[in-house]
């Protein structure tokens, strides 16, 4: 009898101990995928403090640059080329300054009532441009919209077809002008008249500093009998978009923050910020 309840016993301590062990390795595996969260948690903050950093950057070095509210803003100016790529400890930075008055304003389409003609023409030659079925300016009226996103509402207008056409277009306020002096080839041969090959005369021609009016640019003698109107064109911004790469490990992410300037008060101000996983290119290993 003895044996039989020495053995249980000894069983019973066995099973106590397996179970304690089972507990204690239980918790060993949440201790580790607690620190393993925390340690994923901190490195993405560390990369979320990078994109940052060149967001402050990228603001400091616009209000350095563009002092003068009124003056041409060109993509030959140090603002557009003083963009740099900075390694801070493991961690590794890339600034990128785009001038969104150089895409096609699309918030003039958007009001009730008839499109200004010139604008609506030029929104049709941009789509030609790109090779896309046309959707009429009139598709666009009434509409209120607050991401470029936000078309694919619109009949006609599905994945790829945004796709194609979102990097040249913008919803900036209503007064906002194609800035000529930032646009690229393919936007200004939406213009009257003006063929791509043109189009790339300009655009290869352009003054680094820009063009001083809208008349200075119609002069051009590219432009000469072309007819190009003056509808809302623009040799200046105040509306900016900074793409900040930032890398740490092996680790990335894309910051696109838009910025602008109020003209009121010459203060800048953050719009919106977006956080983005990186572009495929981005994302190999270098």
């Amino acid at each position: 009898m003895r044996r039989n309840q020495q053995g249980i016993a000894l069983i019973t301590v066995l099973l106590v101990m397996s179970l304690a062990l089972l507990v204690t390795a239980g918790m060993l595996r949440s201790h580790r995928l607690a620190l393993h969260s925390s340690a994923q948690q901190i490195h993405q903050l560390q990369l979320r403090k990078l994109a940052f950093a060149g967001e402050t950057w990228a603001l400091e070095h616009l209000k350095t640059q563009l002092r003068d509210p009124a003056a041409s803003v060109a993509a030959g100016q140090v603002w557009a080329n003083a963009q740099p790529q900075l390694n801070i400890d493991n961690g590794r930075i890339e600034v990128e300054i785009e001038d969104l008055a150089a895409r096609f304003n699309i918030t003039a389409l958007l009001a009730k009532g008839p499109a200004d003609k010139v604008l609506a023409q030029r929104w049709n030659r941009l789509q030609a441009l790109l090779k896309l079925s046309e959707v009429e300016a009139s598709a666009l009226q009434g509409l209120n919209l607050s991401d470029i996103s936000q078309l694919r509402q619109v009949p006609g207008i599905d994945g790829p077809w945004l796709k194609t056409l979102q990097p040249w277009i913008v919803l900036l306020p209503k007064e906002a002008a194609l800035n000529i002096n930032t646009a690229s080839a393919t936007v200004l041969a939406t213009l009257e008249g003006v063929t791509p090959h043109v189009a790339n005369q300009l655009f290869a021609e352009r003054p680094l500093q820009g063009h001083a009016s809208v008349q200075d640019f119609t002069f051009t003698p590219a432009l000469i009998g072309l007819g190009v109107q003056a509808t809302g064109l623009g040799t200046t911004s105040r509306w900016f978009r900074i793409t900040t790469h930032a890398r740490l490990g092996q680790s990335r992410l894309r910051l696109e923050s838009d910025v602008a300037r109020d003209l009121k008060t010459d203060k800048w101000h953050l719009l919106q910020r977006r956080l983005l996983a990186p572009k495929h290119s981005e994302s190999l290993d270098e």
